[in-house]
């Protein structure tokens, strides 16, 4: 069973990166000219002419993201926002993290720890899975959202992991969509800001939800006393 799932994960793998290729390939002509006004238009143009295609490829490239979890998801973000603005970049992204995330704690829920083993390390699963701190019950929500929102943790690694942990499902969907609104919000409007031209516009994005993901992280610290974030995330890393 692990052996066929590693070969299934690799050839995903391959796959994300050929589409990925592919995808570069097909957009350069109309990516180098973003600068104009035309080069704007034309973009725009051969977006639309993919049509659904479009939304698939884009949906299967985030739900290899997050099924493989070595994959960042920023810049397929960028992607998003490149190819349907900021707003509708945004909106896809929320919708396809909630319906995948869903997807892979359900199927953790119904298949056990074996099946999170076949995509993560078990000595590191072990670990956190055995952890007081995400065996508590009355905390759980409250470390995921956490984890969620500072960057720099493995988030895809932690749909994974919520499936063996004493968290409600709708709540933990919940948090895992909403709580990546920082990453999504920065990286889709950033897209958007670069295929009108406006590059200093997407710098300043990024620059924005840095400065505000900072200030939450140094309001968690001054309120968290008994360093839960801390330990959390120092789980996470290990």
């Amino acid at each position: 069973m692990r052996k066929k799932t590693k070969i299934f994960k690799y050839t995903l793998l391959i796959l994300v990166i050929a589409v990925i290729i592919g995808l570069i390939i097909y957009l350069f002509p109309v990516i180098k000219n973003l600068s104009t006004p035309e080069g704007q238009i034309n973009f725009k143009e051969h977006i639309a002419n993919m049509g659904l295609i479009g939304y698939l490829t884009l949906f299967g490239l985030q739900f290899a993201q997050i099924f493989l979890i070595i994959l960042p998801g920023e810049p397929i973000e960028f992607l998003a926002g490149m190819c349907y603005g900021g707003i509708g970049g945004f909106i896809f992204i929320t919708v396809s993290a909630c319906i995948i995330s869903a997807l892979v704690f359900f199927t953790v829920r119904k298949y056990g720890r074996k099946f999170v083993y076949n995509f993560c390390s078990e000595e590191r699963i072990k670990k956190i899975e055995n952890s007081k701190l995400f065996r508590n019950p009355k905390k759980i929500e409250y470390i995921m959202i956490l984890l969620f929102v500072i960057p720099g943790t493995p988030k895809d690694l932690l749909v994974y992991i919520a499936g063996l942990l004493p968290i409600h499902p709708i709540r933990f969907i919940l948090i895992s969509t909403f709580a990546r609104f920082p990453s999504v919000v920065s990286s889709t409007f950033a897209g958007s800001s670069l295929v009108k031209g406006n590059w200093e516009f997407s710098l300043f994005i990024y620059g924005l939800t840095f400065l505000i993901v900072a200030i939450i992280i140094f309001i968690i610290n001054k309120l968290d006393k008994d360093k839960t974030a801390e330990e959390a995330v120092k789980a996470m890393k290990e």
